[in-house]
């Protein structure tokens, strides 16, 4: 079995010789021998402790709380749940940088072609950014929605076609013209539009919304700050969700 000196252990752990003696006088490292010459010598099980100790000290706790846990009849169940709670820290924290260089590179391509931009432009950008997911799930909850009636649209004009019963398709009407009425209040309740020329956020009323002409980001509107008349960016508008 492996035998290692105070400098050795030290080495192995990236800590200094002063720490291990130290650990030693608080008796939560004791050697398990000592050599002729009085020298400390630690075993692998000697090693494997004070790499305990090591992490619990990187979790900022006291020398006395460690002595504590180790003289636990079943340390391991303690210093288990300490692994399991700073493996959730530190993925949560990988989440929060993941989520942070996202939003760095989304501003990054936003900037990218405009020759000038100013404050104003930064913040419409972020205003987007923030609530890019939150629309991406409105629009998906649209689609989920609508592929019923659209199915059910297809059927009642096919079913027509063929077989000239054409009471099928007024059943589609019933159902899809209320479905209309409703997703089109639930989606423009929960957004707003950027306007490019002052750069305020507005919410249009419902019925130009759902008649003006435009695009997946865009609709083209009426300011109601500025009065400005072209295409706003949407955003996502529904204030505390």
């Amino acid at each position: 079995m492996s035998k290692y000196s105070t400098g050795e252990i030290a080495k192995l752990c990236s800590v200094t010789v002063r720490t291990v003696q130290y650990y030693d006088t608080r008796g939560i490292l004791i050697p398990s021998e000592l050599s002729e010459g009085g020298r400390r010598l630690y075993s692998e099980d000697d090693l494997k402790r004070m790499k305990i100790i090591c992490f619990l000290r990187e979790l900022d706790l006291p020398i006395g709380a460690i002595a504590q846990i180790l003289k636990e009849e079943h340390p391991e169940k303690v210093i288990s749940l300490l692994i399991e709670q700073q493996e959730k820290a530190l993925s949560d924290e990988i989440t929060d940088k993941e989520e942070k260089l996202l939003k760095l590179r989304e501003l990054k391509n936003g900037l990218k072609g405009k020759t000038e931009f100013s404050l104003e432009t930064i913040g419409d950008i972020a205003v987007i950014m923030e609530g890019k997911k939150k629309l991406k799930k409105l629009h998906l909850m649209m689609l989920l929605t609508g592929l019923p009636v659209t199915a059910l649209q297809w059927f009642s004009i096919i079913f027509w076609i063929v077989k000239g019963i054409w009471w099928p398709f007024i059943i589609w009407l019933l159902v899809a013209i209320p479905w209309g009425i409703l997703i089109s209040r639930y989606y423009f309740a929960h957004v707003k539009y950027i306007c490019p020329e002052c750069h305020e956020v507005f919410k249009p009323t419902l019925k130009e919304a759902f008649w003006a002409n435009h695009t997946p980001t865009a609709r083209k509107l009426t300011c109601t700050s500025c009065g400005h008349k072209g295409f706003c960016v949407e955003v996502w508008g529904c204030d505390g969700a």
